[in-house]
């Protein structure tokens, strides 16, 4: 049965959507409907248009195309006459481009944005539409290196982009405004910033992409940037005060762009704290140098590049590393004063209700989400998948942060501190003396606390580990003799004989300079064990093809090299295997 909701007057304005079937349109479409005095004329791509009744708001958009209130038309900005048989009628058209775009290149991209924005108002003309509100971004001032501090519309567009999107969406915008008053069309842009919201298909679905890969505990930079972000719904309500204020505030708003926000700033990793921890992942905890981040992000397009990956998307990457490292915030203040807008859903508000829409992906909240262990990875394999590979692999986050704080603290005591090594065992025993009798001496209760006494247990070593280890390091120098050693002794493997006589010599280098190569030798061996495992698990297959392509390139290398060799010299270097 139709769900019929009465016009508000006896003359209803008809009004279209172009993209009414985005993350946007969808919202603006279901707006209209509600406020009752609207016949919308809903247009999209043809596969866009199929309803599906089990949603609520495809089940409203039915219900109106049968009472009369709604109709679906197919769209292709790049076809005029499509676009004057979708408007055809209609006195208002709401521009909602395509924003799903990141994966296609420039010269389509092009045509949809920049085309599809020429096309769309010669069809207004043409079809005589008095009003044309496009839905632009605030990402048309932003250069991508230069903070945003309360920017206003007097800010000018750079016009030198790091991002194809922005460039075009600029263009797109400047295309639309210049259009104003030309064959009695008004045009007006609004500029939301960060829009999020359920149905959301790039900042939330993004957010949770890293999550899911562990990437999303680093925090890029300080994390004291600030940023505005704008909930779904406001950007609706903006677009239709929009429309009204063309009529009542024509001087004021047509040819003119506003920023559109929730008017409440906010740093840019809260943000994202509170959207993660909402839906069940852990919040970003470790800071991370923006221009090293930078890096990593270049290295992993290289490799993408060069192995032929198509999965990355470097643009969006790029993308959010510029907006999760710079402070964007915006004034609202001609948004407020010309066409009235101001917030009807608060920020606090909009995260819980987008938590709320995209809690049915979250499968088990409670996993901490650093890879996926159905399939064992195999720095996993190597590590022993015990321990080890826990704290290496940063799975329990405090665990492995204790580990290396107590490594960390152990290698100034040992290393740094300027002490000899006696000296400085010296002194550790003399503090865990300290700290152990002052522990033994405190009374069995402090203030209703109960002070648990440690146990003899803890500081014996049982004769079976003692076995165990002496069993286990005789092993090793067996299995070491047995292997090597034998080999060298019967002077048949060339291969053996070169790696440990150059082992040494690093040995001997290291052992004859000063301590601080040594000092730096170790720092580096820390910090490589506790983020190199980790950045290989994630990066396994990239890695793997990288190391393939050296492996050939070294194989390569070797044939030209042998090849280039007198004949009676490569077939000795064949024979005792050196190459």
């Amino acid at each position: 049965m139709a769900i019929e909701v009465p016009f508000g007057d006896l003359n209803p304005k008809t009004c279209a959507v172009l993209g009414g079937r985005g993350f946007l349109g969808r919202s603006l479409v279901f707006t209209l409907l509600k406020l009752g005095n609207w016949i919308v004329r809903v247009s999209d791509s043809p596969h866009s248009l199929q309803l599906h009744l089990t949603d609520s708001s495809d089940s409203f958009l039915n219900d109106a195309i049968s009472s009369g209130r709604a109709s679906c038309h197919r769209l292709d900005v790049l076809d005029v006459s499509s676009i004057v048989k979708a408007i055809e009628g209609a006195s208002v058209v709401f521009y909602m481009e395509a924003t799903d775009l990141w994966n296609h290149d420039f010269y389509y991209c092009y045509k949809i944005i920049v085309q599809g924005a020429k096309n769309v108002i010669n069809a207004c003309r043409e079809c005589k539409v008095r009003k044309l509100i496009y839905n632009s971004s605030a990402d048309v001032i932003f250069d991508g290196s230069h903070d945003i501090c309360n920017g206003d519309e007097s800010l000018p567009c750079h016009w030198r982009f790091e991002d194809m999107l922005s460039d075009l969406k600029a263009h797109a915008e400047a295309v639309i405004l210049f259009a104003n008053n030309i064959d009695g069309l008004l045009t007006c842009a609004l500029r939301p910033s960060n829009v999020f919201g359920p149905g959301d298909t790039q900042l939330v679905p993004f957010l949770m992409k890293l999550a899911k890969s562990g990437f999303a505990k680093f925090i890029i930079g300080s994390g004291e940037n600030m940023s505005d972000f704008t909930y779904a719904e406001n950007v609706i309500h903006a677009h239709i005060c929009a429309e009204e204020a063309l009529d009542s505030q024509m001087i004021s708003v047509a040819g003119k762009a506003f920023f559109i926000t929730n008017l409440e700033p906010m740093k840019f990793w809260e943000f994202v704290s509170l959207m993660l921890e909402g839906l069940g992942y852990q919040r970003p905890l470790i800071k991370f140098p923006a221009s090293m981040m930078w890096y990593v992000l270049l290295f992993v397009k290289w490799t993408h590049e060069k192995l032929g990956f198509k999965k990355y998307n470097h643009s969006l990457s790029a993308y959010y590393f510029r907006l999760a490292s710079h402070t964007r915030t915006f004034n609202c203040n001609a948004a407020q004063k010309y066409i009235g807008y101001s917030p009807v859903v608060s920020l606090d508000d909009g995260i819980a209700l987008t938590i709320d829409a995209f809690s049915h992906l979250v499968k088990d909240p409670s996993f901490i989400r650093c890879t996926n262990f159905e399939e064992q990875s195999k720095v996993d394999k190597l590590l022993g998948s015990g321990k080890v590979a826990d704290i290496l692999l940063w799975r329990d986050e405090k665990r492995t942060f204790t580990y290396f704080l107590c490594f960390a603290m152990l290698f100034y005591w040992f290393l740094l501190s300027e002490r000899t090594f006696t000296s400085s065992v010296a002194k550790l025993l003399l503090i865990i003396t300290t700290i152990l009798y002052g522990y033994g001496i405190l009374p069995l209760e402090i203030s209703g606390f109960t002070i648990q006494r440690i146990s003899l247990s803890w500081f014996e070593i049982s004769e079976t580990v003692v076995k165990d280890s002496v069993t286990f390091i005789a092993y090793l120098w067996n299995r070491w003799v047995n292997k090597n050693v034998r080999l060298l002794a019967q002077g048949e493997d060339w291969n053996k004989f070169f790696k440990v006589m150059f082992s040494l010599y690093f040995l001997k280098l290291i052992l004859l300079r000063s301590m601080t190569l040594v000092v730096g030798m170790v720092g580096i061996a820390l910090v490589f064990s506790f983020t190199a495992f980790f950045v290989y698990e994630q990066y396994e297959p990239e890695i793997d093809g990288l190391g393939k392509i050296l492996l050939d390139r070294i194989k390569e290398s070797k044939r030209l090299l042998m090849r280039n060799l007198p004949e009676t010299v490569a077939s000795f270097l064949q024979n005792k295997r050196i190459l």
